[in-house]
């Protein structure tokens, strides 16, 4: 046990244990709740140890023995274990949120009998997407996050409920297919699903086929992420769920998208065939998302057009295609997670405190409840990117590295970046004048809130402080994630048996590394 290879399943296989559990004790409310806390409380644990050892090189296990390129692989490097440690740390305090929510509501039976498990069973799926090592390993995951993401969008089962999770089911259902599809169209081309297998194969494949391969692949993850036109789907869906289940899916699953992006566009199509595209799906998204934001008068559909616009800030980064962008957009998907959630959470809150979300039903909440102006207003300005916050450091490494690859199309975004964060500055203090400062047409319930839905709700509001009080080292670890991405050689060497490293192909992989 002296090798901490054993800890890499370990953030997959603790929830999906702790799932089982709950399930066998669903009449039994106390017992699922500590299991649920004492199983993601280690997966965090672990997560950061991960984090901490995969500095040093990527640590990568074979499940049941069974070496790469057959056998299952999961494997931590910097990248999938940073992902992993801020989804740890954000599903934790959602689901602390939810605890006291439902305690407050006195929800002591079914349907909240299934969300222990399920919430489980979507975290088990996240941490799996993330260290997956082959392709279809990575569909699995997919398909797991999705399958709890469908009993959790529609729980309770209202008919808006409903409705909105048949649309996210409808779209969920189309992307998988497209990735099923083109996990046959890899395999078929290459005799391989394994990543760092592909990534020596790759180059040898005729070159438009694997351009097809990298566009079946990008609408598959485009449809998960939210990047437009694939993104109508989201501000209808999210805004309807349980303000917990909101936060984890706005936060996180989206991300989940960008990460098998920007995994599959370094390691497997370096070569940069479709970077202007994603460029100019990039400013669509920005543009779009944001142009919605401003025409929204509900706080929940207000933020999930932001969702939709800031996805576009992350594509951008991974086409430029440069050490600057790679490390800028890791760093604004750490940040984004963060404090997505932490606004839908705030949301949450409001709802709970002023009986709806919608801001031409609200107003002076800041007088009426300053702790939540408080907590809605830091993560809001974060997000606006306002200086010195993370939301201002993650946008500035954006433009700057934008700057530095200086085509057309670059200096483009980056003109169309600032006028989106502009843009969201005026959307998000629209929402605070209207919820904190108006006069409220009528008097509002002012329902109690229970301590333990703001302690989480605050604990990520300071999460994203610390990203900016401790930027330097974030920033210099994510610097280091984009080096090993931009070199691959790292990530193929620990994966693969040394004799398969080779296959007459180093040349290759000179030729089209970055």
């Amino acid at each position: 046990m002296s090798d901490p290879v054993w800890l890499v399943p370990l953030p997959v296989v603790v929830p999906l244990l702790a799932s089982g559990l709950t399930l066998a004790l669903y009449r039994r409310p106390q017992a699922q709740r500590a299991i649920s806390v004492v199983a993601l409380s280690i997966v965090l644990a672990v997560s950061a140890t991960l984090l901490v050892l995969a500095d040093a090189g990527p640590l990568v296990i074979d499940i049941g023995g069974w070496a790469a390129p057959v056998g299952i692989d999961l494997v931590a490097d910097r990248l999938s274990a940073l992902m992993l440690t801020v989804s740890s740390a954000v599903t934790l305090c959602v689901l602390l949120y939810s605890l006291a929510q439902g305690e407050a509501d006195g929800d002591e039976v079914a349907p909240v009998s299934i969300y222990h498990p399920t919430y489980l069973v979507l975290v088990a799926g996240v941490a799996n997407a993330f260290l997956s090592g082959d392709l279809f390993n990575l569909y699995v995951g997919f398909e797991i996050l999705l399958a709890a993401s469908y009993v959790l969008l529609t729980l309770g089962g209202t008919g808006e409920r409903i409705r909105a999770g048949s649309i996210y089911v409808v779209v969920a259902l189309l992307s998988s297919v497209l990735f099923l599809v083109a996990i046959a169209l890899v395999y078929a081309s290459t005799g391989t699903v394994n990543l760092a297998q592909l990534a020596v194969r790759l180059p040898q494949v005729d070159p438009d086929v694997r351009l097809l391969l990298q566009v079946m692949l990008l609408l598959a993850f485009g449809i998960k992420a939210a990047i437009f036109p694939l993104s109508a789907w989201l501000p209808d869906s999210y805004p309807t769920a349980p303000a917990p289940v909101t936060a984890v899916f706005a936060g996180l699953l989206t991300k989940v998208g960008v990460y098998a992006i920007i995994r599959t566009q370094t390691l497997l199509f370096p070569d940069g065939r479709l970077d202007d595209v994603l460029m100019w799906a990039a400013l669509a998204t920005m543009v779009v998302g944001i142009l919605g934001a401003v025409a929204q008068d509900d706080i929940k559909r207000l933020l999930s057009f932001t969702l939709v616009s800031h996805i576009g800030f992350m594509i951008f980064g991974i086409a430029l295609s440069s050490h600057l962008g790679w490390t800028a957009a890791i760093y604004y998907v750490v940040h984004h997670i963060t404090v997505q959630t932490a606004l839908f959470l705030v949301a949450g809150l409001i709802e709970r405190w002023g009986g709806t979300t919608s801001l031409d039903r609200l107003g002076g909440l800041a007088k009426l409840a300053p702790v939540l102006a408080i907590l809605f207003f830091v993560p809001a300005m974060n997000l606006a990117g306002v200086p010195p916050l993370s939301g201002f450091l993650g946008k500035v490494g954006l433009l700057q590295a934008g700057v530095a690859v200086g085509t057309p199309l670059a200096l483009v975004l980056v003109v169309g970046s600032a006028l989106t964060s502009l843009l969201t500055l005026y959307a998000l203090i629209k929402a605070w004048n209207k919820a904190f400062w108006q006069t409220p047409p009528a008097e509002l319930p002012a329902t109690h809130i229970p301590l333990g839905m703001v302690g989480p709700t605050a604990a990520l509001v300071a999460f994203g402080l610390a990203l900016t009080v401790f930027a330097g080292p974030l920033y210099a670890y994510t610097g280091r994630a984009a080096t090993a991405l931009q070199e691959r050689t790292p990530y193929i060497d620990a994966v693969l048996p040394d004799g398969l490293r080779g296959e007459g192909v180093s040349a290759d992989l000179a030729e089209v590394t970055p």
